[in-house]
């Protein structure tokens, strides 16, 4: 059941993001592209849940541990914060099919 979840969420994002493997963080930070935006995933929770997202997330394919930012204290006990970025593609639904922005 679980392997059958992976690979329809793996399917899901492989549309979603399109052909293109997600580019690392190096890659996404080290040259602008035109019609994209920096968008940043911020992880708030205890450092199991954060921790437990941030795996999840690579095993549907999304990202890499990696390219998540170190576990980060917060000003509350016992919670901390992770951050991950990203370039989108930034699409005008008014003049172009209805398609979800592409993270690359």
């Amino acid at each position: 059941m679980m392997a059958q979840l992976q690979k329809s969420a793996q399917s899901q994002l492989k549309q979603y993001l399109g052909e293109k493997d997600t580019p690392t963080r190096k890659e996404s930070t080290a040259q602008p592209f035109p019609n994209r935006e920096p968008i940043k995933h911020l992880l708030i929770g205890s450092p199991k849940a954060v921790s437990s997202t941030i795996h999840y997330l690579q095993v549907i394919g999304y990202a890499s541990v990696g390219d998540w930012s170190p576990l980060l204290p917060t000003a509350n006990p016992g919670e901390v914060m992770s951050i991950l970025s990203r370039q989108i593609l930034i699409i005008d639904l008014l003049h172009k099919s209805r398609t979800p922005p592409r993270i690359c």
